[in-house]
């Protein structure tokens, strides 16, 4: 709907509601002629149209305005009190009109006739709805920029992740290469084997690349794709133990982890038959756990970076689970975290198929059934009351405390229903990434 349709027909509903509450103040309703009754309900009319626009003009001026985050408060101080001398100006003008054009008086006898109480009721209603509107406002731009500051968390997020994934095809490739140059050097024959299996370890590197999480068994199985290669090249130099299946075939690690840890263990340990590296992966208390023999290099190639830090920062972007390393004279061990489910830190869940689908709007459907029962209920039992109040006794109007209760509760079920209640969030994130995704597409 147009915004201008939109403030028209809340400005025609507003000047509803204040008739209705004006008139029962004033016990009104005892019009003579429709004609009466037409003109009364086009003052009122005018009234909220004037005070409304005005209202809603001034807010779109203040909100032009370059207001910091920490002047928000200064900001509603100055919305409420511009709001003041903005409805009393426009409250002058309407008892002009009303005065001097329709009732016929001269401008000395509107100056002298004037008197608080002809402001104090258009004003007591504007400053309450005015006040309600900032409340509403300035809680829906909160949500937003909760929303907005969460999404680009996720997105940072998402962004390390990728770059961490990213980063190790070329650091793999690199690595393999060095291999291959040395066993050219070292052993023609096994270069030939080599080049044809690092075809085969390769495949399973581009295939991971766009996973977060890959079972402990398809892990395991690549472990000794990979181990074949290094035996290739260290022969009877290297000794490996790992086992042949996970406990729980749906424990989930972070893809190339025992590569990159087999990689680390033997770039910076000695690697010769008279002291063989002894590399073992068991697991551990939910933890999949790389040990080898420690027998450090005496002179160690600077480290590219990736190795640890990066299975750790990969880990941390995933779960609160933490990588454990254990460095002891005779060994050195990490321990990476098996996880039961993956999580997704990035992705907002859509619906996942029909069923869901239909109880969710199954369950939509029965909260505007009773959102409009709730209204029908109120619609009727009301006027009954007011009806039991006048019969019985008006000098106490006892009536109001249901009413404005009642619809106090009514419009707090509006909003949990059709605007801001328990689903605004989820709801306010699809729309911000679908604008999103529509805006990236154009670009």
């Amino acid at each position: 709907m147009n915004k201008s349709i939109k403030n028209f027909y809340i400005t025609f509903l507003i000047g509803c509601v204040v008739y209705l509450i004006g008139n029962l103040l004033s016990n009104g309703f005892d019009y003579t002629t429709v004609n009466d009754f037409l003109i009364d309900f086009s003052f009122y009319q005018l009234y909220s149209f004037m005070l409304g626009y005005s209202n809603y003009y001034l807010f779109d001026y203040l909100e032009q305005l370059n207001w910091k985050k920490e002047d928000q408060i200064w900001r509603i101080v100055i919305g409420i009190s511009a709001s003041v001398v903005v409805s009393l100006a426009a409250l002058f003008i309407l008892n002009g009109f009303n005065s001097m054009v329709y009732q016929g008086k001269t401008w000395n006898d509107f100056i002298l006739n004037q008197r608080w109480s002809h402001y104090s009721f258009g004003l007591w209603i504007t400053l309450t709805i005015v006040i309600i509107f900032h409340v509403i406002y300035f809680y829906n731009r909160y949500q937003q920029t909760k929303v907005k500051e969460q999404k680009v968390i996720a997105g940072t997020a998402n962004a390390r992740f990728d770059a961490l994934k990213n980063q190790l095809d070329p650091h793999f490739l690199f690595n393999s290469l060095n291999v291959l140059t040395s066993l050219i050097e070292e052993n023609p024959d096994n270069a030939q084997k080599f080049t044809t299996s690092l075809s085969k370890v390769y495949r399973y590197v581009l295939e991971q690349k766009n996973k977060d999480l890959v079972t402990v068994d398809e892990e395991l199985d690549f472990a000794r794709t990979y181990m074949s290669l290094l035996k290739m090249r260290f022969e009877d130099s290297i000794i490996f133990d790992i086992p042949d299946r996970a406990s729980d075939p749906e424990s989930k690690v972070v893809p190339l982890s025992l590569q990159l840890l087999l990689e680390n263990a033997v770039k910076h340990n000695m690697v010769t038959s008279s002291k063989p590296l002894h590399i073992k992966i068991y697991e551990n208390k939910g933890m999949l756990v790389v040990e080898n023999n420690l027998q450090l290099k005496q002179i160690v190639k600077k480290s590219s970076g990736v190795g640890l830090e990066n299975i750790k920062q990969r880990y941390a972007l995933l779960t609160n689970r933490t990588v454990n390393i254990n460095q002891q004279a005779e060994g050195f061990a990490v321990a990476i975290p098996m996880l039961t489910k993956q999580i997704s830190i990035m992705e907002i869940q859509k619906y996942d198929n029909q069923e869901n689908a239909y109880q969710k709007a199954k369950k939509r459907v029965e909260e505007i059934k009773g959102f409009y029962g709730n209204l029908v209920s109120y619609c009727v039992v009301i006027p009954f009351l007011i009806f039991i109040n006048y019969w019985s006794y008006w000098g106490f109007q006892w009536f109001w405390f249901p009413m404005l209760g009642w619809g106090m509760g009514i419009v707090f079920h509006a909003f949990a229903v059709f605007g801001y209640g328990k689903t605004w969030e989820e709801r306010k994130i699809r729309e911000i990434m679908e604008q999103e995704e529509r805006t990236n597409t154009w670009n």
